[in-house]
């Protein structure tokens, strides 16, 4: 049960689990939420550009989070299925004519069932056997995209992507485009909420922690680790959807292995399986992003002859940040958001 301030009691069940508990909670979500979706006309171009792809980072880093975090299925393969949702997307749209919000969860189903097949491996295998199973999918749906279909897929060349449309309004650049990301993360923030506090997700922590002991407990780990990699690859898909149209050009390269990565290390820096990870490790790493294009310059005025300059830094920014999380916060920022809280509860009594 979590840690209540002084005074207040739970005398129902469904006050025991709310999520928001009091009327300025909601008051200040509200408030929140008009803010991110008024940020166009108080916010520069390029701070509303962060914080769009700062919100397509959060759905692919969910997604992650029901699979790694709460299933304990390590997967290298989220941009894999972002790829998978990016170029459904682009072919509905544009091929077909489709509408965005038609070709969007189209997208993430077909993702999803691209997820089902590489989940398979998890029945059989874990930890580094796992790891390398699902790394094939990086490898596998790039190579498809370059060499399968070309006269569908353009090979190496991509696919130009259209600018989504609705009610006639073009969402071609950022400051509108932010409008689009947030309708889709808003519902998808509350699906994977609801999802860790199910009989789904505790079923997927039970696998986590002890997938023998769960079976035996009548889980058919069979069914939940394949449902676990489908809703992980329907987040990638909505994600890569919403990125596709974003940039407005897909090829084989968008999405490697090296944002594979990036996600998985977003989720240890914000904490592995709890609901505010995704998001506090998403602002820490797209930050640090941009943080590394500032200085950038500076360390190629250091070293002139660097390797990569300046687009060496965000690997590095991004390297030395996850080894410092590992060191001194390894359950991540989510952890120590709830150590604050809890000493703030219990003031003037809180333990230093």
């Amino acid at each position: 049960m979590a840690l209540r301030p002084a005074g207040e009691f739970d005398v129902s069940f469904a006050r025991d689990m709310a999520t928001i508990r009091r009327g300025w909670q909601w008051l200040l979500l509200f408030v929140f939420i008009a803010a991110l979706y008024a940020l166009p006309f108080y916010a520069d171009e390029s701070t509303t550009a962060l914080v769009n792809r700062i919100g397509i980072t959060i759905i692919a880093v969910q997604g992650l989070n029901l699979l790694t975090g709460l299933t304990g299925q390590i997967s290298l393969g989220q941009a894999a299925f972002m790829t998978v949702g990016g170029y459904i997307s682009a072919l509905l749209v544009g091929k077909l004519g489709w509408h965005f919000f038609a070709a969007l969860p189209a997208a993430a189903l077909g993702a999803g069932l691209v997820g089902l097949i590489f989940g398979l491996p998890s029945l059989r295998v874990k930890g580094f056997y796992l790891v390398m199973a699902t790394l094939a999918a990086q490898f596998i749906i790039p190579w498809f995209t370059r060499n399968a279909f070309p006269e569908v897929l353009n090979g190496t060349q991509g696919l130009n992507v259209a600018v989504p449309e609705v009610f006639g309004l073009k969402f071609n650049k950022p400051d509108q485009y932010i409008w689009l990301t947030l309708t889709v993360l808003i519902p998808s923030t509350i699906i994977a909420h609801n999802v860790s506090r199910s009989r789904l997700g505790r079923a997927f922590v039970s696998i986590r922690d002890n997938d023998l002991a769960a079976e035996l407990l009548g889980i058919n780990l069979f069914k939940h680790k394949l449902f676990a990699f489908f809703l992980a690859a329907v987040y990638a898909g909505a994600a890569g959807s919403l990125e596709a149209h974003s940039l407005r050009h897909l090829n084989s390269e968008t999405f490697n292995l090296v944002d594979s990565i990036f996600l998985l290390g977003m989720l240890v820096v914000g904490g592995l399986g709890s609901n505010l990870g995704p998001i506090f490790g998403s602002i820490v790493v797209e930050m640090l992003t941009d943080a590394s294009a500032m200085f950038g310059p500076f360390v190629v005025e250091l070293f002139p002859d660097a390797a990569g300059g300046a687009q060496a830094m965000r690997p590095l920014f991004f390297g030395a940040t996850l080894i410092l999380f590992l060191i001194f916060e390894p359950r991540g920022l989510a952890h120590r958001w709830q150590i604050i809280k809890a000493a703030w509860r219990l003031r003037p009594f809180s333990h230093t």
